[in-house]
């Protein structure tokens, strides 16, 4: 197996940032540092470190929870607020969130130890799907729900890209959103510079995967054909 797999498969880094530790002379493999990052291990009989700590491959897990409002996504906070990874229980892996949802946000959340998995599902190329339901200070005006599609600047410069957009209340207060993109807090900032405010936000989907009637708070681990749904050859428009 090439180290930067074997990596990611410990759940050390993913392939890329597999490959940065290796280049920089971060890695040894039985003691001795190695810079190439083709190397050829054997799990079972080679010993791995990264900065001096010894790395093993281990179960892979795939959690969706419903986040509910009030929840950090963090592995840590100086304020002690609740984090997401207090819903799991006492899953022995350590899990990182695939993307996050800001503390007042609700809905799918996907964690794992599977560094190329979360990789697939964040990288830019591979243009997966999120859906967002939205609730709305105004009423989002048909010139509004137009620039959302064709896409528009952000405060920072930052231009998205089409958005579909589908109003779901008589009032024009709440909608349904999805972007291909995962900048921070993206969808509240396209409302805003649509000139409306999100009041209220549940993520709804992650390409072909849908929360459906998971509660509050809630978890599950993902099938094996849930998993297979973001190899590379199945990722591309999500």
């Amino acid at each position: 197996m090439r180290l930067q797999k074997f990596l990611s498969r410990a759940g050390a880094a993913s392939r890329r940032k597999g490959e940065v530790l290796i280049a920089s002379g971060r890695v040894r493999v039985n003691g001795r540092t190695v810079i190439e990052p083709g190397t050829v291990v054997d799990p079972d009989t080679d010993t791995v470190e990264v900065d001096g700590r010894k790395v093993a491959a281990e179960e892979k897990v795939y959690i969706l929870l419903h986040k509910p409002a009030g929840y950090l996504c963090s592995l840590r906070d100086r304020f002690r607020r609740p984090l997401v990874t207090d819903l799991l229980g006492d899953i022995p892996q350590r899990l990182y969130h695939v993307g996050r949802l800001d503390l007042d946000s609700e809905g799918m959340l996907l964690l794992t130890n599977d560094g190329d998995f979360a990789q697939r599902l964040t990288h830019p190329r591979h243009r997966v799907e999120k859906t967002y339901r939205v609730r709305l200070s105004d009423p989002l005006s048909g010139r509004a729900a137009e620039k959302l599609r064709r896409g528009l600047e952000l405060e920072d410069g930052f231009r998205t890209g089409p958005a579909r957009v589908e109003i779901v209340s008589p009032d024009r207060r709440e909608a349904e959103i999805v972007i291909r993109e995962g900048k921070k807090r993206q969808v509240k900032r396209m409302l805003k510079a649509a000139g409306n405010r999100v009041t209220y936000l549940q993520r709804t989907a992650i390409g072909p995967l849908r929360l459906g009637g998971l509660e509050k708070g809630r978890w599950r681990r993902l099938t094996a054909e849930e998993v297979s749904l973001f190899t590379d050859n199945n990722t591309e428009g999500g």
